[in-house]
């Protein structure tokens, strides 16, 4: 199968455009209707194709209702990765310009044929435009039907239609008749009106004497639960006290049986333990007999000191005699 290009080159040496011929499509002259489900969503930027959503670098469709594969993950990854890869390497390849040398530094400049002076201001211009006003819708004219049939007429003499001595009295026994009918029914409705008025009057004086017998009896009620309470309390308040008292009482006879016998013996321990004496007697034990033995100890240390001494002069004495003993000998 031989490929034919689409453009060719004419005797001048350029080369133009050409494509086979095909039939034009039939389409319709206005845009089609949209259905239900895009009417609801029109505006709606959600549900327009010409949105893209998610992810703008690499897409994965995965169903809501079931787990991603986990094949399939890892080859999506494995792909995204060999992109990312190759990007870099044609990075790295692509021919840069070379350093400029020291004392100098690149710039940008336009190789355009024509200069265009550089500027950070953007030109702009206001251009306004007045729409005509709204003029009022203009009131809908009266829908007359079209005429149908033929027209006919017709000649009608005076009494024809109407006698007034034969109809006249039907219409007045009606409207007499109707009148008397009328008034008496409202004379009955007054009258049972008065009646119900009377029976509410008469059930609203015992509903109220009934209510006034309830209320006092609420009331006789309330005073007999209040005494019933005031005396509760009161015989409460009392047996509370004639507890009281019985436990005072007991508490009393129970002290008295044990101060009984505590008494005397408390006494007697605290008499043995020196809390209870006689004034001379601890005066003695305490003052006297004090000084009486250091009296006594003071004339026993002179004795024993005198002794001593008769006891070292007899020995010097002894021993003197003896050694003049000896050397008579």
């Amino acid at each position: 199968m031989a490929f034919v290009s689409p453009t060719k080159r004419d005797q001048n040496g350029s080369y133009t455009f050409s494509s086979r011929p095909r039939p034009v499509e039939d389409r319709s002259k206005y845009r089609e209707a949209p259905s239900e489900q895009t009417q609801s969503n029109y505006g709606n930027i959600m549900y327009d194709r010409r949105v893209i959503r998610g992810n703008t670098y690499a897409q994965q469709i995965i169903p809501t209702t079931a787990l991603p594969d986990p094949v399939e993950v890892q080859r999506q990854q494995e792909i995204r990765r060999r992109t990312v890869a190759a990007k870099r390497a044609r990075e790295q390849c692509r021919t840069r310009t070379p350093e400029a040398l020291q004392g100098r530094k690149h710039i940008d400049v336009q190789t355009d044929l024509y200069l265009e002076e550089l500027s950070d201001v953007i030109v702009a211009s206001d251009i306004e435009c007045q729409t005509d006003a709204f003029l009022d819708k203009p009131a809908t004219p009266l829908f007359i039907p079209a005429k149908s049939g033929k027209d006919v007429e017709t000649q009608i003499e005076e009494g024809e239609l109407f006698d007034f001595d034969r109809e006249v009295p039907a219409l007045l026994e009606v409207l007499v008749g109707k009148t008397v009918e009328q008034s008496l029914e409202e004379v009955m409705e007054e009258e049972e009106l008065a009646g119900l008025r009377a029976q509410q009057r008469a059930f609203r004086e015992l509903r109220n004497n009934e209510l006034e017998e309830v209320l006092r009896l609420k009331e006789q009620e309330r005073r007999r639960s209040k005494e019933k309470e005031r005396r509760v309390a009161q015989q409460k308040e009392m047996l509370r006290k004639e507890r009281e008292v019985a436990e005072k009482i007991a508490a009393r006879a129970f002290t008295q049986q044990y101060l009984a016998d505590l008494l005397p013996a408390v006494f007697t321990s605290l008499r043995s333990h020196g809390y209870f004496y006689d004034p001379v007697e601890n005066d003695i034990e305490t003052n006297f007999f004090p000084w009486l033995m250091a009296e006594v100890n003071n004339s026993l240390e002179k004795r024993y000191t005198a002794r001593a001494l008769l006891d070292t002069i007899i020995d010097d004495v002894a021993q003197k005699r003896q050694e003049a003993f000896k050397d008579t000998q």
